[in-house]
């Protein structure tokens, strides 16, 4: 199927021959991560250390985290497909970078220690699992990258708070590394926020 200008989904034939059926008109395929090109420092710590994988874990999947992230974008791309199928695409595009910056936070927790389960440190002490209570989700585009803006800068806050409370050079140099994707993003969601 061909995808529409506005990447809206056609009315074709489906296999029962039925002309009312819905498709989609938005192709994900050639989608990349959208991230600096700048490279990651190497993934290593100085020493294992638990409470340092327990602020980790915060950043994996508390309720400001790359998890609650990559999920809240998620879900925005898929509302938003069949409308702006351009933007969905960009929302995808961040959203797999988000992705890679789980991956590195899970790896620097297992190597200081931690587990992953899914589990983040809370006031008090205690642990709390991670749950879509945590994401933002509101119904027009406009309002989803505004959401989206202020969830990464959050993000950002929270990641330059652990840094100063980490006090391993390795852990705190791919942390600054995602910051810095952290604020691309922010710049181009403040960018298509315009362009609606």
């Amino acid at each position: 199927m061909k995808e529409n200008e506005n990447g809206s989904g056609n009315r074709n034939e489906n296999r029962s021959g039925s002309k009312n059926a819905i498709t989609g008109g938005c192709s994900f395929e050639a989608v990349r991560p959208i991230m600096t090109a700048l490279p990651y420092p190497p993934q290593r710590v100085e020493a294992k250390n638990q409470a340092y994988a327990d602020l980790l874990s915060i950043d994996y999947c508390g309720s400001v985290s790359e998890l609650s992230a990559i999920m809240q974008y998620i879900n925005n791309e898929n509302r938003l497909s069949l409308q702006n199928c351009s933007l969905a695409k960009s929302i995808l595009g961040i959203a797999m970078a988000e992705m890679i910056h789980l991956q590195k936070l899970g790896e620097l927790i297992v190597l200081l220690g931690g587990q992953i389960d899914f589990m983040a440190g809370a006031r008090g002490g205690k642990q709390r699992m991670w749950t879509p209570g945590y994401l933002s989700l509101p119904g027009c585009a406009e309002e989803m990258l505004l959401a989206d803006v202020n969830s990464e800068r959050e993000t950002i806050r929270q990641y330059r708070m652990h840094m100063r409370m980490i006090g391993d050079n390795s852990v705190n140099a791919v942390l600054e590394r995602i910051i810095q994707d952290e604020e691309y993003h922010i710049v181009l969601l403040q960018t298509l926020a315009k362009e609606l």
